[in-house]
């Protein structure tokens, strides 16, 4: 049984910046076929969106929550978001 389509925009607090946060996200998204991209944000925060099958959205957003080694996650905001309709997922 399939389960649905899923898509959330996240905002990642800590020290996700500098420290290889998004290529490792864009890694773990390609390997779980999850579209969108992320980005790094003025404030120090990192930005994604992310669309695909909610099982594997639930296995990205805990990697998320993590980050690479290195990386210090203390906070992360998820909201549901509107499909963008993304085939692959990008660094911004």
């Amino acid at each position: 049984m399939a389960s649905e389509r899923v898509c959330y925009g996240v905002r990642v607090h800590g020290r996700v910046q500098g420290v290889g946060f998004r290529y490792s996200v864009m890694r773990r998204a390609q390997h779980l076929g999850i579209a969108g991209w992320v980005r790094n944000e003025p404030d120090g925060t990192v930005s994604l969106h992310c669309e695909g099958d909610s099982e594997d959205i639930r296995d990205f957003l805990d990697y998320v929550k993590t980050g690479p080694p290195g990386a210090r996650v203390t906070d992360v905001d998820i909201k549901e978001s509107a499909p963008e309709g993304r085939r692959e997922f990008s660094v911004r």
